[in-house]
């Protein structure tokens, strides 16, 4: 009898490889009899620990297989911008893909092809060959009713968003003004611009789009979807809600690890977690104000810090380098707050501190797997956006879901310290910071009973994969 296979191709970051790699999970343990193939393209730019995780993945999950495509050669004059790589790759790589899904299906029955929407341009491959083809959006639901609209947005605006000052009203979502969209949006006739429009219309083609969210999260954008309001001039494939789709943070030794160890000596719900993610990176600045502001605070704290970048435009410096914390926090703050505060270099074993028990708040910056992880551990969140969709999500997690507060920052987005004192302070002990860490806590075992048999999630995932199982 001949294997039947789904095709997984996730853009290469680090954020969006780990919530596919779960999906790939997903989809073995529930049809052992489906093998799980994940494309992987060499990416020319920085796509955190990806070797790591894809090493320990095969060895832990050996059912699913990774599929390094050869390195290409970047024309000479190929952009060197970030989202112009993340779409043009995957063009660059079609007629691999092309070899490589016809080589597959040679032996196999490809059942699905699920695509990243960095993956956009391989969907003329997959049409090619008539293969079942599935967009898989990391985000959320209320992002998906964003993205789903670009194209209704720019058929009734004729300026470039970043000259538009106005309000979006988006089915489902409360309103977005134009300048908290992902700045690659910004100008009409813009590469990037031209591929998000393009992957929306896209996908408005596909056989459905799979989102990393559950329906009692996001009540009102689930219904919006399922009732095809977000494309205006056509109908709208099934949607999927499988979420939470998150990494486990069981591979940390607590003994061994330093934050879980400091976590073990503080009180239940009294540390206030600050991590931005694998490109949060401040200038001193900015550091010295979270600083000041935590002191103030009187909060307990356990704080993630990657290298600023250098004051030399001329000088390239990594997020991950070598450096001294002395060096770029306030004189003597080490020192003064060592009995509140705990302040780590570049990595912390993010799952498994939401997940602690001396955790209370998170500081984030909104990117859409550490809201979820907060969501599933039920801690209530500071929302810091930084970059892409991340204004965006602040409105979604701030107004729509309600399990964040809202941090006061000038238009270029620097923070004060004041703004960092207050909204610490009302997150751990105000009025507000309660009521989030209420709704949070009650969303949390929502996200645990969504996975579960029976399980919104669950059932969602069971309907998606009857068409490549037959059951």
């Amino acid at each position: 009898m001949e294997s039947s296979k789904v095709i997984l191709y996730p853009s290469p970051g680090i954020g969006h490889l780990v919530s596919m790699v779960e999906l790939g999970k997903l989809i073995h343990t529930h049809h052992p009899s489906l093998s799980v193939i994940i494309l992987i393209i060499p990416a020319p730019f920085e796509t955190g620990s990806t070797d790591k995780y894809i090493n320990t993945v095969s060895a832990t999950t050996p059912s699913i297989t990774f599929h390094h495509l050869p390195a290409i050669a970047l024309p000479p004059d190929f952009s060197s911008e970030f989202i112009d790589l993340a779409f043009g790759i995957p063009e660059l790589y079609n007629p691999v893909v092309h070899n490589t899904l016809v080589a597959i299906s040679q032996k196999s029955s490809i059942k699905a092809v699920i695509l990243d929407f960095f993956s956009n341009a391989t969907f003329q491959v997959s049409q090619s060959l008539n293969l079942p083809t599935y967009y898989f959006y990391t985000s959320g639901a209320s992002g998906l009713c964003s993205f789903l609209h670009l194209p209704t947005i720019h058929k009734t605006t004729s300026k470039s968003i970043k000259d538009l000052n106005i309000f979006f009203n988006i089915p489902g979502v409360p309103p977005i003004h134009s300048s908290y969209m992902p700045t690659p949006m910004f100008y009409r006739e813009s590469n990037s611009y031209k591929n998000f429009i393009k992957t929306a219309n896209n996908m408005a083609k596909s056989s459905g789009f799979i989102a990393n969210s559950f329906s009692e999260l996001e009540e009102r954008a689930v219904q919006t979807l399922r009732d095809g309001k977000c494309i205006t001039d056509g109908p709208t494939p099934p949607v999927y809600f499988l979420g939470p789709l998150i990494a486990s943070g069981t591979q940390v030794d607590p003994n061994e690890n330093e934050c879980l160890k400091w976590l073990k000596t503080q009180p239940s719900k009294s540390v206030v977690f600050l991590c931005f993610g694998s490109m949060g990176v401040f200038k001193k600045e900015q550091l010295k104000e979270i600083a000041v502001g935590l002191e103030r605070s009187g909060q307990r704290f356990l704080w993630v810090v990657r290298n600023p970048p250098s004051d030399d435009e001329n000088e390239s410096s990594s997020g991950g380098k070598e450096f001294e914390l002395d060096d770029i926090l306030p004189e003597g703050f080490l020192t003064r707050t060592r009995d509140k505060g705990l302040v780590v270099k570049n990595w912390a074993p993010q799952p498994a501190i939401l997940s602690h028990e001396s955790v209370g708040g998170f500081v984030s910056h909104c990117g859409w797997n550490s809201s979820l992880e907060a969501v599933v551990s039920g801690v209530p969140m500071v929302a810091w956006p930084l970059y892409a969709e991340q204004k965006m999500n602040r409105v979604y997690l701030v107004e729509e879901i309600k399990v964040a507060l809202w941090l006061t920052m000038s238009a270029d987005g620097f923070v004060a310290a004041d703004a960092v004192q207050e909204t610490v302070r009302q997150l751990m002990d105000g009025e507000e910071g309660r009521a989030v860490r209420e709704r949070i806590l009650d969303m949390s075992v929502k996200a645990k009973a969504a996975v579960e048999d029976g399980g919104s999630s669950r059932v969602d995932f069971l309907k998606l994969s009857q068409s490549w199982t037959g059951q």
